[in-house]
């Protein structure tokens, strides 16, 4: 939708000169709390999101921000929050959630709930993240005690909405962080269903991330956002340009031996390895740990707590190579990874500029690595036409495929989800909680697809 069709969403002019690239935190008319908060968790200077976000957040104008992940996009909207809750006299903490923000995934609703407690450590806030996969009465019982915001993905929000456990009408502040996931993911319904029921947007500040602002997301603006101001820092290019990309051309059978002596020849310190699947996940962990690499693997087979205590580990260094699938690795926000390798070439072409968006991040150098074989190798063009671009081909040496000497790979024997049984309420049904429900749950499979052309997912490894 264009600014001529929705005059609400007014643009913003690209530059202006009281603030500069960089502007200090410390410029901005911010409570004293909130600024050794951000002191003490490492923010001095602005990204460019921050420096045009933070100042209309500030003045109570509705945002309409379009930037891509690892550009700062948290702070660019607790700041502006964190600052009006502290100057609000009669807050009695925990009163009642009034700020909500909705997520697609639990990864990013918990990196949320983490960049809140450390920008927030001198306010007194209690926050909580909400999302299926974990003890329901227990997020329940907090919510029960008061909190005064909570990072949420829609299917238990709506849980908790139904069974009148979150209360909707105290929420002041409304964010909607990446809202293009949210509707790749089949969430748009879900969506629409929680803002309904929310203060009329006269009576919030609501401001809305996405990576694009296409006519979709532009709808939910008119509908319900306060005239909200666009703000953009999307390059030119769909791809960060700190970003070293190379292609491999292989065959399927060579593609674990070119793994192996990638990870020999690369000054690595920590890497994310992509696949097209969980099957192809659970037989490079194998792999890797049989030839003494400290890799693990994620992916929707995971338990909850499994899976974040996996996540804690690679955070912290401790666990140096991951290895995912896409759905497995949405809103992950994870510093220093050095290198990303898709094993598999992805079918959808935002995915794969989403995969090798885990590296380089906030400013950092990184490199992506392709290995293309002929089972995959008809996603390419699609990918390269999406880039507007060609990945550049390295030829592998034949002493770049290292020998694979381990056992075979067994695939353990899995139960089926009716052998299962539900996840129902105490949390075993991903993000909606609900178990055999019909609304795409948090972390599960996208209900649909991007709109670029691409072929059908082929059906291997």
């Amino acid at each position: 939708m264009s600014k001529e069709e929705n005059p609400e969403l007014q643009a913003q002019p690209e530059r202006t000169p009281e603030a500069p690239v960089g502007v200090p935190f410390a410029d901005f008319d911010l409570p004293p709390e909130l600024l050794n908060g951000l002191h003490d968790s490492g923010y001095e200077r602005c990204t460019l999101i921050q420096e045009k976000a933070i100042p209309l957040g500030l003045a109570g104008q509705d945002v309409a921000g379009e930037a891509q992940t690892g550009t700062g996009k948290t702070a660019a909207f607790l700041v502006p929050i964190f600052a009006h809750l502290a100057r609000q006299k009669d807050r009695r903490p925990g009163e009642g959630p009034s700020v909500l923000i909705i997520s697609p995934t639990r990864e990013l609703a918990m990196q949320i709930l983490q960049d809140a407690k450390d920008i927030g450590r001198h306010m007194d806030l209690k926050m909580l993240a909400v999302f299926g996969g974990v003890d329901y009465r227990k997020q329940a019982e907090a919510l029960k005690d008061g909190v005064d915001l909570v990072a949420a993905t829609p299917g238990r929000l709506i849980d908790y909405m139904k069974q009148r456990i979150f209360d909707p009408r105290g929420v002041k502040y409304l964010v909607i962080d990446e809202a293009d996931r949210l509707f790749d993911m089949g969430f748009v319904d879900d969506l629409r269903w929680v803002l309904r029921r929310l203060p009329r947007y006269q009576e919030r500040q609501s401001m809305l991330f996405s990576a694009t602002l296409g006519w979709k997301v532009s709808e939910i603006t008119y509908e319900f956002m306060n005239l909200p101001t666009r703000v953009s820092v999307v390059p030119d290019t769909k791809t960060v340009a700190q970003v070293t990309q190379e292609m491999y051309h292989c065959s399927a059978t060579e593609k674990l031996n070119l793994l192996l002596g990638l990870l020999k020849k690369e000054d690595w310190t920590r890497v994310m390895i992509f696949t097209n699947t969980k099957r192809v996940v659970d037989m490079l962990t194998f792999k890797l740990q049989a030839h003494g690499l400290p890799a693990e693997g994620i992916s929707g087979d995971l338990t909850q707590p499994k899976r974040m205590k996996l996540m804690e580990q690679f955070k912290k260094g401790d666990l140096k190579i991951l290895v995912a699938t896409n759905v497995a690795a949405r809103g992950l926000h994870i510093d220093d990874v050095s290198h990303v390798i898709n094993f598999d070439v992805p079918a959808d072409p935002e995915d794969y500029v989403h995969r090798i968006g885990r590296t380089a991040r906030a400013g950092a150098v990184g490199k992506a690595i392709t290995l293309c074989c002929d089972e995959y190798a008809t996603h390419l063009p699609y990918v390269e036409e999406y880039l507007d671009a060609k990945i550049p081909v390295v030829f592998a040496d034949e002493e770049m495929f290292l020998p694979d000497d381990t056992p075979a790979y067994r695939r353990p024997y899995r139960p089926r989800r009716d052998e299962r049984g539900g996840g129902g309420r105490g949390g075993g049904g991903g993000g909606g909680g609900r178990g055999g429900g019909g609304r795409p749950r948090s972390g599960d499979k996208p209900a649909s697809r991007s709109r670029s052309r691409r072929p059908r997912k082929s059906g291997g490894a």
